[in-house]
């Protein structure tokens, strides 16, 4: 199995100073560095102190100039709210710089206020983020770009630089049985949330992957990273306080927007739910049990760790990954 960590910026309450919250990620990354595990994703917020890392390009150069086998990964640039040929120069930039170590992942973003501030139309947001997608690829596969699309139009531009990688390693993120249809009949690499439950999740591989044979296209090349809220202490009983606390964070600052996972009909409340179903928790042995079975019933094998606490990524660290990889 590989293991990557979905890296946020939360500031809870703006409790003590913010730069701390940036000097813990990037220990986070050292520490990443010289273990087994294979990327850190870096998510992208605007407007919000769940996660204060609004430019997703400098923090990767961040964590690329402290680091040296670690990838780096955008989970994900909010592509719809970009300039697309913009876009394709600052990340084909940052691979070139790296030395190849960037993976892109794309997804269309979720938060009224930041589709309001940027102007996007909430109507048009799959639209604008699927052309833009197309754009940047296009803008890294070809010499000169002409396009001529719905929002944007292009007529022989010489986009530079390239990536250094080629093919350049690219995900979408995909939280919606469309989402994953879609990039199913692209032929693209999805990436799956870490708020959905595990039957969730497998129901929307399963999707996916008939969408790839459906159009031509060859499930085996597939690349399929899971992201997994993550509570680790010493016991059971310690990790499920830090479940509970962290779905209470998660469920108030986040997933509370009306296009995201909603309470449902059986359930006493949202922090149950992620509780029972959505959080992997536990002490260092039951997590790596949990993580076998993920890998031995549902064919998961790219776990992304979305830890609630430091606790929980240090014991990930330590006592988990020996056990798993």
């Amino acid at each position: 199995m590989k293991f990557g960590l979905l890296q946020f910026f939360s500031w809870p309450q703006r409790r003590g100073d913010l730069r701390t919250v940036y000097d813990r990620s990037l220990e986070r990354v050292r520490i990443m560095d010289q273990n087994p595990f294979d990327c850190v994703w870096i998510a992208e917020h605007h407007f919000s102190t769940y996660s204060v890392c609004p430019s997703i390009h400098l923090m990767a150069m961040h964590f690329a100039s402290n680091s040296s086998n670690l990838r780096i990964g955008t989970g994900v640039s909010l592509a719809a709210f970009y300039d697309p040929i913009r876009l394709a120069e600052e990340v084909a930039l940052l691979d070139n710089l790296t030395g190849g170590r960037i993976n892109w992942g794309a997804g269309s973003g979720f938060d009224p206020t930041e589709m309001r501030v940027f102007g996007v139309d909430p109507s048009e947001r799959h639209a604008r983020f699927r052309e833009n997608v197309d754009i940047v690829l296009k803008a890294w596969q070809t010499d000169r770009l002409t396009y001529q699309g719905q929002f944007r139009s292009y007529e022989d531009v010489e986009v530079l630089p390239k990536p250094l990688q080629q093919p350049m390693p690219v995900w979408m993120a995909a939280s919606s049985p469309e989402a994953c249809s879609w990039a199913g009949s692209q032929g693209f690499n999805i990436m799956q949330d870490p708020h959905s439950s595990m039957a969730d999740i497998v129901e929307k591989r399963h999707l996916h992957r008939q969408a790839l044979i459906d159009n031509g296209h060859n499930p085996a090349r597939q690349d399929i990273p899971v992201a997994r809220l993550l509570a680790v202490a010493p016991t059971d009983a310690q990790a499920r306080e830090v479940a509970i606390k962290g779905a209470a964070w998660t469920t108030d600052s986040y997933a509370k927007s009306p296009l995201s996972m909603r309470k449902q009909a059986n359930e006493s409340s949202p922090v149950e739910r992620y509780v029972h179903d959505v959080i992997l928790w536990g002490s260092p042995a039951r997590v790596a049990e949990e993580l076998y079975r993920y890998r031995d019933e549902h064919d998961l094998d790219n776990v992304i760790i979305a830890p609630l606490s430091n606790q929980s990524f240090e014991l990930f660290t330590d006592e988990v990954l020996p056990r798993v990889v």
